[in-house]
Order: structure tokens, then sequence, then C-alpha cells
């Protein structure tokens, strides 16, 4: 007899013997075992007493049910009464024989009391199933998907998730009294379907409210062991990172707990070559990762998702369309709603519209971001932040760099795969850490010279901007060498894409060459103003944002002193700066301060941004940007671009 049973003395409301006084609670009499529906023999123990139900009338004798698993006879010269079909009686159980039938006596015991037992299977891990072993598994029900035949649940157990399909008939739902996020048992035999292991249901059962306590406090410990990360150090030694890698260690035992327990994952990264650089690598963990735990080989294609955003903060429009997609995965997949990872944005105070908009839903959200950040709007609504700034350091510490630290947290198989990627990532984003000479020397060491880097890059940017707000997965692996199946592709990828931006480039630059207005500040920094509607190349490459960004680095090589540039259009301004202290996220705030009919928003860097207002008060902001320009502080620390060789 199980030892997990619970007293429930009392009278039954059947045709079974009543009790009299001596069967209240405390009563001294025998006991009766009432089997719950799911218990099988294992449960039974001969010689005990059991209530059971009458399912079939014979000549010689009446069939009975102790549960939905445990049934046999009792023999007509054990009976002590005649009985129908649903009437209920006490029996005690003789003998279970060699074939597994089972055999009873009818019994009318003078007073008993009734405890419940619940059935307590041996429960299978889902790792290391194979076809044809019939199992029990206890878990979380973390989808249920109703198909034009059977209803699909997924069951995690922490050590990993397993589709259960379950028939009750063509398009009906399945036990429908279980829900996403319940606590079960669920029984059957493993079959495999279409390269994919599946449990065929025999049974599915919530768990009673003690028993799902114990059962969720189990899983959960479970899955906060198998979260952990992997123990790796950084890829080259930085004092400055240390911090940051602690905060990256925490945010990938999320990210991974995250899998475990089967909710779903969509990334939102910057369309640049350091956005890319951050959320290819943390794709390919999760990926990777993802396909350790599910027993569906397609779960990385239905459970994780990545999508550029143009601007560098989460904007309405890229919010409402991931809110949709969510709440619709979850109406016709029966999945959790997923977790949020925003990359190289989602630091700002531009942000919080978006976030307060997820709060509203189940969506955990966290962000690694080396834009200046707004801690005290963004972190009550994030589950994790992680930027250079909350430790002292600022913008040169690239998401592509911390990126590529957290991939190899979650998969540390993908190290090799991954040292070039941080060179890359601080080429592409101008970034002067003292760590770029030991980046590049990694790079080096994996078969990347610098030129290979530069060139990778502006691949990079070139099919994001074509891309626009599409993923084009096998084109950036390929451009990036992360998860390509083939070098030479890769090779002849960077060179085709790199060249053709290095043309429309030059293209650009010759365009607005004889356009750009120059004047010297008072601070002695060069002022360079280019209106982007009237005199550039509109919807192609380079956007307005790289077209300001090269002839900045044009004006900065050239002159060799303080620089500012300025592109701007109808509604909007790009500014770039070297070794002048501008603080862009400030002067937005300010601007709107000051002119608060203008509608400033926007934000960057210190010297690198981007700001958007009233196209019918271009001139009142640019002109109140260039007075702030004039007499902000000289700083020849701070630049926005990257010495290259000739």
């Amino acid at each position: 007899m199980s030892e997990n049973t619970a007293g429930d003395s009392g009278t039954r409301g059947d045709s079974s013997p009543e009790l009299d006084a001596n069967g209240a609670e405390g009563a001294t009499g025998e006991v009766v075992y009432d089997l719950a529906p799911d218990c099988t023999l294992e449960d039974a123990e001969v010689d005990a007493l059991y209530h059971a139900e009458v399912n079939g009338v014979v000549d010689y004798g009446v069939f009975v049910d102790l549960s939905d698993a445990v049934s046999g006879l009792v023999h007509e010269s054990n009976l002590d009464g005649e009985y129908a079909v649903g009437d209920r009686l006490v029996v005690r159980l003789t003998e279970v024989k060699e074939n597994g039938d089972v055999a009873f006596d009818d019994v009318t015991p003078d007073d008993y009391r009734t405890e419940t037992v619940a059935h307590e299977p041996t429960v299978s891990r889902v790792r290391g199933l194979t076809p044809g072993d019939e199992v029990t598994v206890e878990g979380e029900v973390v989808q249920a998907k109703q198909t034009g035949g059977p209803t699909i649940f997924a069951v995690a157990d922490a050590s990993g998730v397993l589709s259960c399909a379950a028939f009750e008939s063509a398009g009906v739902r399945a036990y429908p009294e279980v829900e996403v996020g319940d606590m079960v048992h669920v029984s059957g035999t493993i079959e495999s379907r279409e390269n994919a292991l599946q449990l065929e249901v025999d049974s599915l059962a919530r768990l009673p409210d003690e028993r799902a306590a114990e059962a969720r406090s189990r899983y959960e410990d479970a899955l906060d062991e198998r979260a952990a990360p992997a123990d790796v150090d950084p890829l080259v030694e930085w004092e400055a990172f240390e911090p940051i890698h602690e905060d990256l260690r925490e945010l990938a035992r999320l990210i991974r707990r995250t899998v475990l327990a089967g909710r779903p994952m969509r990334v939102r990264h910057h369309a640049d070559g350091d956005g890319m650089c951050a959320a290819i690598p943390v794709q390919l963990a999760v990926e990777n990762f993802v396909e350790q735990v599910h027993e569906d080989a397609d779960a990385p294609r239905h459970l994780f998702k990545r999508l550029p955003s143009k601007a560098p903060y989460y904007e309405m429009e890229d919010v409402t369309r991931d809110l949709n997609f969510a709440l619709e995965g979850r109406a016709r997949h029966g999945q959790k709603l997923p977790f949020l990872l925003m990359v190289d944005n989602g630091s700002t105070e531009e942000d919080v519209p978006a976030y307060e908009n997820l709060a509203h839903y189940d969506i955990p959200i966290a962000a690694v971001d080396h834009h200046h950040p707004d801690p005290e709007a963004v972190e009550p609504l994030l589950d994790a932040h992680v930027n250079p700034y909350l430790h002292g350091e600022d913008y040169r510490v690239t998401t592509g760099m911390m990126c590529v630290e957290l991939a190899r947290l979650i998969d540390p198989s993908l190290t090799e795969e991954l040292e070039h990627v941080p060179a890359v990532a601080g080429l592409s984003d101008r970034s002067k850490a003292e760590a770029m000479d030991d980046y590049v020397a990694l790079a080096e060491g994996a078969g990347y010279d610098e030129s290979d880097l530069l060139d990778i890059g502006e691949a990079l940017d070139y099919a994001a901007h074509w891309l626009r707000y599409s993923e084009g997965k096998t084109l950036v692996n390929d451009a990036l060498n992360v998860g390509c199946d083939d070098e030479q592709r890769h090779e002849e990828l960077v060179e085709f894409l790199s060249e053709r931006a290095e043309r429309d480039v030059d293209r650009q630059l010759d365009a607005v060459d004889d356009h750009v207005e120059h004047e010297r500040l008072a601070s002695g920094a060069h002022l360079y103003r280019i209106d982007l509607d009237e005199y550039a190349h509109r919807f192609t490459y380079p956007a307005p944002g790289k077209t300001t960004g090269e002839l900045h680095d044009a004006r900065v090589k050239e002159t060799g002193d303080p620089v500012i540039t300025i592109g701007y259009g109808p509604d909007f301004c790009v500014l770039r700066s070297d070794g002048v202290r501008l603080d862009i996220p400030n002067m937005v705030t300010e601007l709107n301060d000051e002119l608060p009919e203008a509608g400033v928003s926007g934000g960057g860097h210190l010297v690198v941004g981007s700001i958007k207002f009233v196209k019918g008060r271009r001139s009142e902001v640019i002109e109140a940007l260039v007075e702030k320009m004039a007499s902000a502080e000289i700083d020849e620390a701070l630049s926005s671009t990257i010495a290259l060789d000739d």
C-alpha cells in the first residue's frame, strides 16, 4: 500500500455499507481504501479492503473497478448478494495471478474508516527516454495545442520538454481541465514521430493542491540547478569588464531557465553591425540549448525569434507587432507568452512606453545595451539590465562584446566560433576601448586580419539596410561566419557585400560633398552640416545615419581637430562628434524643456545620437543644438571614430 495516503473517514454516497457511529473519524474499525482514478496495481495490496464499483455482471460473478487501471472478478462463490452495473461494494483483494488477472471477495465489514490512496508512480526524467518506454512524467504543462487530431501537451520537468499526444476525438480538446502552468502526471508510451520523441498519453492528471505544491518546489529547485551558466572566463583579460561579466552570468542563468521552463523567447536588436554581432551569437547559443532541452526537433524554430529594430530604442510600432505576435501564439499554439531580450537598445526613457505596454501581460524583459541609460526609468520594468554605464564604464564596451560572453555562458561550445566577433563589433561601433587591441589579436589568431574584420562589419551594415525589418538569419550568419557551414561562401559573400557598400558610400559622399556647410565654433571645434533631404540619395544605401557617419569620419581625417557633424532631414537629425563632449541624451532633455512644442525625442551616446522633432520646428531645434554644441567641453579623448590604416 502506498505510504502517501490521506484519511477521509465518513459515509459514502453509494451502496457500500454505511458507517455507524464507530465509522466516524478516529474509529478503530478496519480500513477500506479508496483508490484514486490513476492508481495502478502497484498501489494495491493483497488482503486489503477496497471500495469498488460494478462494471459488468456475468453468470459466474461480477467484474469490479477499483480505479481506471485496476479491475477484476468477484466470483459467484464469493458474492454475498446480487449486484447491478454501477452498484458500489467493499471487496477484499485476494489474488493477483501471473497473467495479471485480479480476484476479489465480497465483504461486509462491521465498521470501517475510509482512506484515499493517491497514485505514486515511478517518475521518469524526460531526458534519456527512448521509443517503447512505458513511463510516467511529472512536470509543468508549458503548452497545450489543439490540432485537427490529438491535443498536444508539452510537459517540462527541468531535464527536458516532452510532447505528449492525447486523443479524445478528431479536433476535440482532450483533458480540458488541464491548463498551461498546471503540475501534472502524464503516463503512456514513448514513440518516435518525425524524428522526435512523443508520448502517446494513456492518462494525464492535474496534481492535487498539496502534491502540486511539492512537485512545483522540486521542479523549481531542479530548474535553478540546471540553469546555472557555464563556468567560463571572458575571452580577454579586462579588469573593467569583470563586474559586467557578473551581470551577464545572472542574465545567462535567467535565459537558460526560460528555455528549461518552455517559454518562447523574442530578441529585438539594433539593426547595425554591433547589434547583429550581439544578437546572432545569442541566437545560436539559445537555439542550441533549446535543441538540448526539447525532444521536438522543430522547437528552436518555434520558440526563438530575432528581429531588428531601426531605432535605437523600442518603438511603439515594434512593441505592438511583438505583442500581437505573442498573443496570437498563445491563442493558436497554446504557448506561454515570450521572454523579451532587448539587445543594443532598451536602456533609455524612450523605451518606457513600450515596456509599460508589455506590463499588462506576463512578458519578462531584459536588456543588454551600451547606450547611455536611464536606470531609474527602465529598471522597474526590467527583470535584468546589463549596461557598462552601471559600472562606471561607457559605450566603448560594445553590446557585441558583452553578448559574445553571454552566448558563451549559455553554450560554451561556441567559444572558438565566436573569437572574431567582439573585434567586428568594436570596429563596427568605432570602440576606443583599451581591450580593442586584444580583441583584434584574438581575431587574428582565429584567421581574420583587421581588413577582414572591417569588411565583415561593412557587409553586415549593408545587409541590415536591405533586410530592413526582416531577420535574414542565413544571410547575416554567413556574413558574420557564425553558424555558417561554408567558409568559401562566407568569404565570397563578404567581398561582394562590402564592395557594393563601399561603392554606394563613395557615390553618396560625392553627392553631398559640395553642399556641406562649415563653421568654426568658439571652442575651436569644426561644425559641419548637411541637408540630407535635399542633397543625398534617398531610399538607398547608405541611410542618413551611415551617411552622416561617413562624412564625419572623412572630416576628422582631413582636419585632425575636434569635429561635430549634423546630418538632417525634414524631421530628424543625426549627430556625430569627435573631441567634443556633447552628452546627446542630456541635450534631448534640455530641448524638450526649452521647445516643448517641438516634440523632441531620441538620444544615443555622449558623442553619437539621433533626434526626431516636429517638421515645422526644424530650424529652432537645430539652432538650439548648435548653441549647445558651441558651449560644449572639448575632450579629445572622446571619439566616435577609429583610426584606420590606409
